[in-house]
């Protein structure tokens, strides 16, 4: 099942009546385009539960060591430079431009786009879709993304200015000179 997409372009709803419609619905994963549509995301099963578990830890576990950033769950929802309201699986901030955002602003949603994002496909994700999603995010400032896709085994790599880099399982990805020394093995 793919995410169900609500147009609201008659009834546009402001970042605070957003912030508010996602406090009351917690059990719900929105998410708001930049044309104003609200996306509401099927929830995903154990086995991407699992893996999106895994794929946290790891990028916690170097970036505790590193000590260059900050860590965000697909609980987290960016504000990104166009306007559209989107949660990761996986985010990383860069410390100082975390560091710069006012309190408030790290608060709700944070209006900044992150660094490096990780989208994982779930059997109900449509690769077309997600696709799309990591276009946006480079065209927003996200400086460097992976889309994991366990179905097709392989994982897309985005990056500024390049063209699209899929590699086919077994493969070991990298934080390249963004997030020295980050290495995820997919197989």
């Amino acid at each position: 099942m793919n995410a169900v997409m609500l147009n609201l372009e008659t009834l546009p709803l402001s970042d605070e009546q957003f912030y508010q419609l996602c406090q009351g619905n917690p059990e719900k994963q929105l998410e708001m385009t930049a044309a104003g549509e609200l996306v509401i995301m099927a929830p995903v099963g154990g086995e991407s539960g699992r893996q999106e578990a895994d794929l946290i830890t790891d990028v916690n576990i170097w970036n505790r060591a590193s000590g260059l950033g900050y860590v965000f769950s697909s609980s987290t929802i960016f504000k990104l430079p166009n306007g559209a309201k989107r949660s990761p699986d996986v985010a990383w901030v860069e410390a100082s431009r975390w560091e710069a955002l006012e309190p408030e602003q790290q608060l709700k949603f944070p209006p900044i786009a992150p660094d490096f994002v990780i989208e994982l496909r779930s059997p109900s994700d449509s690769l077309k879709q997600l696709q799309e999603k990591m276009q946006e995010y480079l065209a927003n400032g996200v400086r460097l993304g992976w889309l994991v896709n366990p179905k097709d085994q392989q994982v897309e790599i985005y990056r500024i200015g390049q063209p699209v880099d899929v590699q086919a399982w077994p493969v070991q990805v990298s934080g390249e000179h963004l997030m020295p020394g980050l290495k995820l093995k997919f197989h």
